[in-house]
């Protein structure tokens, strides 16, 4: 069955963001315990600065938050809970902008297609199974086994566009 689906649209005007971050570290933290890992206090802490606001996050901002909290944080710990987040599909990393956004649906595996707004810094993410299917085909022309399918699309969200930004 083909998937075509909004996981996370841009955030809307009237967003209840507090009922959002809360779904997201409860989803967090169901995935962890079905899969018998833990989403330690710093992971968790992490994951809630990257859903922050529903924009793309630098490692360095995290960071520089944790120290507001823990003075002793480092790079190498912001890094590893990025990538433990990462590998388990509860963040994605925006390689043109190096930052890193929430997922709107961890609980499966999903190519990922990101349309990232030039003016507000927001993100909606796709997973639309017509662009895989086009990507695969033409990867499978080249005999290219791909590894990661991630698609960034920069534009202007409709909100940009109508405030005239």
């Amino acid at each position: 069955m083909k998937k075509n689906k909004v996981i996370s649209p841009f955030k809307p005007a009237a967003h209840k963001h507090q009922e959002c971050l809360q779904a997201a570290i409860k989803a967090a933290k169901t995935h962890c315990e079905d899969m018998g890992l833990r989403l330690t206090p710093l992971r968790q802490r992490v994951l809630e600065l990257v859903w922050q606001n529903h924009e793309p996050v630098k490692a360095y901002d995290v960071l520089d938050e944790l120290k507001q909290g823990h003075s002793s944080s480092a790079p190498p710990t912001v890094y590893r809970a990025l990538d433990f987040l990462q590998d388990q599909g509860l963040v994605h990393k925006i390689e043109s902008l190096n930052a890193y956004v929430g997922c709107g649906n961890p609980k499966e595996l999903h190519s990922g297609q990101f349309f990232i707004c030039h003016d507000c810094g927001s993100v909606a993410e796709l997973d639309d199974a017509d662009i895989s299917g086009l990507i695969q085909k033409k990867a499978n022309r080249f005999g290219f086994k791909i590894d990661n399918e991630m698609v960034e699309i920069k534009g202007h969200c409709q909100e940009c566009l109508e405030s005239g930004i």
